[in-house]
């Protein structure tokens, strides 16, 4: 037997029309018409033709029945054509020993998390098994409108990964920001017909859905008229609100923290994604709810998954293993959550399972407890083998395209980040270890109508925060004060900054912040980190600000070292320095954040001063 698979050199003409009909050009599959598609499977299954490649003496996870099956697997233009027993094969794997399980599908991700050019991140993911990805191009869309979202889906066109977009549903996610687009439903009806649109992303403006905001939904309307589907983003949310948010055609939630939460919104028919990412890790606290009962509509996700985290972990096989081996999970029962469920979610009807007339999409496991993979096959063909990437090499996708000076910021200097304490308390944003909540926490002034300096505040572990606008050239600059990062002697700044991602900077002093943002203006966007006047570590990512062509080998490390050297200016390890900061900006989640226009109070809905006389103390 032959191990591994080789793809035909030779390519049929075929006619225009039919290359549609081809998936996917990086798999260099003969073309042929769905009908001749159909008839060989036919053949293939009744034995009266040869598959193209069979997979012999294995052991099958099957996800329908939750058993392991011995089975000969038959595979014909990238299609399981039957299971049972085959010799005839252009090519044979041989698989005693091993077990074949159908290729993850990661529910919810945010490309743009993973810093990566989406050919990058295939290289990270396929040799973990993803296979499929349901992504919401929000932080991208955020910066660049349409253009963003076309970006996304023309560098995801040709991959041994399919990728399908949620469209971003709050696109500024509210006005107390500046974002660098508006995408009003007007703008997502230019892109719902592509066939790689499932419907609109998370939506996060709850308050919008229960009072029936017309503008929220017109782009509700626009996708189920179309007969798609819509994420949600509903934290907290119970009772009677929750009702008429589910109402009105939303399906999914990934924002689930507790068992109460992961309960009511199964129980009220929605499916819930158990989110394992970089920084919100939800699988301890919602795994042990899965029963017999409502496993079927839970799944798994990542959200948001930095490169390094990637390479040392995994992604969604990640979740399958802390599944299994830290909740004494059933391994079939957690492969069934990260292939088949979310293949029924968002009506994958060929996904999720090894069966007749699904796509083989095949992960070859050495053992199912640690869920140790020695090859990934996409629709037939290999495309990894023991951790690496061994598939054709992706296009190179034109980052100029998208990336033409998208860090557009008025002259700065050093002025923009004083803070004038003009009263008795400061309100500083105080971070909560492993969370991307914060809360108003306010510290006494010492000295009224004095600037504000980080070492005269040393002993409560005060740090300036600013965010400058990025997008319009507005000149905006807001300056605030954050509790507990830790960092000193230095600063550390970002274009990676939820939702709109405005250039934001943390430091101890002005002069290494306005270092650190200058660098990042220079260089197109990125993170660096400054200590002492010296750039210390920068990470460029010049798609957008957001992320980058270079390869996932050289990224992962850059990052890891830039957040080992923050950690070692004093960060705490409760924290991961740039998630952390790139969610201080973002004011839909409680308590309190900074944004260009100025320090805002999420619980009141309202901009606060960062130096006021009167005590009010945190909700939380």
């Amino acid at each position: 037997s032959q191990m591994g698979c080789s793809t035909s050199k030779n390519k049929a003409k075929g006619q225009p029309q039919e290359k549609k009909l081809l998936k996917n050009m990086a798999l260099q599959r003969p073309e042929r018409s769905e009908k001749e598609r159909i008839t060989r499977r036919i053949l293939v299954a009744m034995g009266k033709e040869q598959a193209d490649l069979i997979f012999k003496n294995a052991k099958v996870v099957n996800v329908f029945s939750g058993e392991l099956e011995e089975a000969d697997v038959a595979i014909v233009d990238g299609r399981v054509a039957a299971l049972g027993s085959f010799d005839q094969a252009t090519e044979i794997v041989d698989c005693s020993g091993k077990i074949l399980c159908p290729g993850l599908i990661d529910g919810h991700m945010h490309i743009e998390s993973s810093m990566l050019a989406p050919p990058e991140l295939m290289k990270g993911v396929v040799p973990e098994g993803t296979l499929t990805l349901i992504a919401d191009p929000h932080e991208i869309g955020n910066v660049l409108g349409l253009e963003g979202i076309n970006f996304i889906l023309n560098s995801t066109d040709d991959l041994p990964l399919d990728v399908f977009v949620m469209l971003p549903s709050c696109v500024p996610a509210t006005d107390k920001e500046t974002s660098g687009a508006v995408l009003t439903s007007k703008e997502l009806a230019k892109v719902i017909d592509h066939q790689r649109v499932l419907g609109l992303g998370e939506m996060m403006n709850f308050p919008g859905v229960t009072s029936g905001d017309t503008a929220v939904i017109d782009k509700i309307s626009l996708c189920l008229s179309k007969g798609k589907l819509i994420d949600g983003h509903c934290p907290m949310l119970s009772g009677a609100e929750l009702s008429a948010y589910i109402t009105a055609g939303i399906s999914t939630e990934h924002e689930c923290t507790t068992k109460e939460e992961m309960l009511e919104r199964l129980s009220n028919g929605m499916y819930v994604q158990i989110r394992e990412g970089t920084s919100a890790k939800d699988l301890d606290a919602l795994l042990p709810n899965v029963n017999d009962n409502n496993f079927r509509r839970c799944l798994f996700c990542t959200d948001d998954k930095h490169p390094e985290d990637i390479l040392a972990v995994g992604h969604i096989s990640h979740n399958i293993r802390k599944a299994v081996n830290m909740h004494g999970m059933d391994p079939i029962r957690a492969i069934t959550m990260a292939t088949l469920n979310p293949a029924i979610c968002y009506n994958l009807i060929d996904k999720g399972a090894i069966a007749p007339g699904y796509l083989a999409d095949i992960i070859v496991l050495d053992d199912l407890k640690d869920f140790k993979i020695a090859q990934v096959f996409k629709e037939g063909t290999k495309v990894a083998e023991n951790g690496k990437y061994v598939g054709k090499a992706p296009p190179t996708v034109n980052s100029q395209a998208v990336s033409s000076n998208s860090v557009k910021v008025k002259e700065l200097s050093i002025d923009k980040f004083k803070i004038k304490l003009e009263g008795k308390l400061i309100n500083s944003i105080e971070l909560i270890p492993h969370s991307l909540v914060s809360k108003k926490c306010q510290v006494e002034v010492k000295e009224q109508g004095s600037d504000f300096k980080c070492s005269d505040y040393e002993e409560s572990s005060l740090l300036k925060i600013a965010v400058i606008e990025r997008h319009q050239l507005t000149g905006n600059v807001s300056t605030g004060v954050l509790k507990g990062f830790g960092l000193k002697g230095g600063a550390i700044a970002q274009t990676i900054a939820h939702d709109s991602h405005n250039l934001l900077v943390v430091g101890d002093n002005d002069e290494d912040m306005l270092k650190a943002a200058q660098h990042l203006i220079e260089v197109g966007g990125g993170i660096t980190l400054v200590k002492e006047g010296e750039i210390l570590s920068t990470v460029k990512l010049e798609i957008g600000g957001l992320m980058t062509n270079r390869p996932i080998e050289e990224v992962a490390p850059s990052v890891e070292q830039l957040v080992n050297k923050a950690h070692e200016m004093g960060v705490s390890t409760d924290f991961d320095p740039v998630l952390t900061i790139g969610f201080m900006a973002l004011p839909v989640i409680p308590e309190v954040k900074m944004t260009d226009k100025g320090l805002f109070d999420v619980t009141k809905f309202e901009f606060i001063p960062v130096c006021e006389q009167t005590n009010v103390n945190s909700t939380i």
